[in-house]
């Protein structure tokens, strides 16, 4: 197991909301290795990637679809809307793109109901809900763990499909007519002939992920693990019950792909140099005025799966350490620097005051997250960066960088013990430097 070092395995997590800018950190790394690998999840989630005057904007597919050289492959501990990964891979061939996907046969398949489901436990939820997509999320992992879920390779078995989808349908149905009153009245039949036709127009890509990512893993290829949302959105280390319906901390990697990874990784955690959301929760650092809509604007902040305008903070470093800790990141990537540009000071949350205690660490409470005050530090702003600015800095690196921002970035480093190793200052895949 010599060969296996830190270079050979990646993985790309969030550290905040989500929206921090994986998928172009993924796509700037896509075209360096053997398979690019998204985890967990669903098309809940919106990565954004532009090379050159392209714009992709992906939901289910892997940002590293766009790589000549990585394999893609859609893991077992994602779950998969059909119609929308059809619709994404049309695209893309319209585009003149050949994917070079690969799907497991373990995923869970979205259903109907379950998005159904999603809309009436969002009304059921109210101010405890997480601001749902509505695309049948937790539902699906629900009936996951129910043991009635259906998986991407059951819809090439028609006998065995009709089986378990008759159990899950049937109790799907019963609990939104009974439970919720609310009119869900698709036939099963109708279901069934649909996903039984969706199964025939991806069978292609249908495959043993595990085993091929075991062996590429034992071979001693490169390996990238794409992470969708982010550390504050995990069901586990996030603010519960606002967040999402799978793990996204780094340690997900093995269990939404099938290999285990006992081995040394590079783990790059993505953080915005502010912090941005979409979806109901306490949100210590946000900003409702008009700096926070300067920076909205600026960073076209707003939803790629919804639309909806997102929650804008300043940085929060107790948010990161947290981050830091969950996933063993070995180096921060920091995104859309170039969005605070122009601004004299910049605040940074270092801690937080509650019940009269400073904090430095994330509380699990929610009850202390929704007393929690800021406290800030203040730092020197940045000027804008020009078309020459950009230019010069892709051309020498990261010493080219304005003093203040690297200041910045270097505040960052000390306050939470971990190294800034990735910088990006602009949309296009160019414009990011290695420190």
């Amino acid at each position: 197991m010599d060969h296996l070092v830190p270079d050979k395995i990646t993985v790309v997590v969030g550290t905040q909301w989500g929206d921090e800018g994986k998928g172009k950190i993924t796509d700037f790394f896509a075209n360096d290795v053997d398979y690019v690998v998204r985890f967990h999840g669903g098309n809940n989630a919106g990565h954004t990637v532009k090379v050159g005057n392209e714009i992709y904007k992906f939901h289910i597919l892997p940002s590293g679809i766009l790589s000549s050289r990585a394999v893609s492959i859609i893991g077992n501990g994602v779950v998969v809307n059909p119609k929308v990964l059809i619709g994404e891979l049309e695209e893309l061939k319209e585009r003149g793109i050949n994917p070079r996907l690969k799907i497991s046969q373990r995923a869970h398949v979205i259903m109907p109901y379950h998005e159904a489901m999603d809309a009436a436990l969002s009304g059921h939820q109210a101010h405890l809900a997480a601001g749902s997509t509505g695309r049948g999320i937790a539902p699906v992992y629900a009936d996951k763990m129910y043991r009635h879920g259906i998986r991407v390779g059951d819809l090439l078995e028609p006998e065995l499909l009709r089986e378990k989808l008759e159990k899950a349908y049937n109790f799907n149905h019963q609990i939104l007519t009974a439970v919720f009153k609310y009119d869900f009245n698709t036939p099963l039949e109708i279901i069934y002939q649909e996903y039984l036709a969706y199964g025939q127009e991806i069978k292609s890509y249908i495959d043993d992920t595990e085993l091929e990512l075991a062996q590429a893993f034992r071979n001693g290829h490169k390996i990238l693990f794409e992470g969708a949302q982010g550390l504050s959105l995990d069901p586990d280390h996030g603010m519960y019950p606002h967040g999402t319906s799978s793990n996204n901390v780094a340690g997900y990697a093995e269990v939404g792909s099938g290999v285990g990874l006992n081995c040394r990784k590079r783990i790059i955690g993505v953080a915005k140099a502010y912090v941005s959301r979409v979806g109901t929760s306490p949100f210590t650092t946000e900003l409702t005025d008009s700096v926070g809509e300067l920076i909205r604007e600026n960073g076209s902040e707003y939803g790629t799966t919804t639309g909806r305008p997102r929650r804008i903070g300043w940085l929060d470093l107790v948010q990161l350490r947290q981050a830091v800790r969950t996933s063993g990141l070995t180096e921060l990537a920091v995104t859309k620097l170039d969005v605070l540009g122009d601004m004299p000071e910049i605040k940074v949350c270092t801690s937080y005051k509650i019940d009269n205690q400073w904090v430095n660490e994330m509380p699990a409470s929610l009850d202390k997250m929704r007393k929690a005050v800021p406290h800030y530090e203040t730092l020197r702003g940045w000027p804008k960066l020009t078309d020459n600015d950009i230019e010069t800095i892709k051309s020498e690196g990261y010493s080219a960088l304005p003093r203040t921002m690297q200041e910045y970035l270097e505040y960052i480093e000390r306050q939470i013990d971990c190294p800034v190793g990735i910088v990006s200052f602009g949309k296009d895949r160019s414009e990011t430097v290695i420190k």
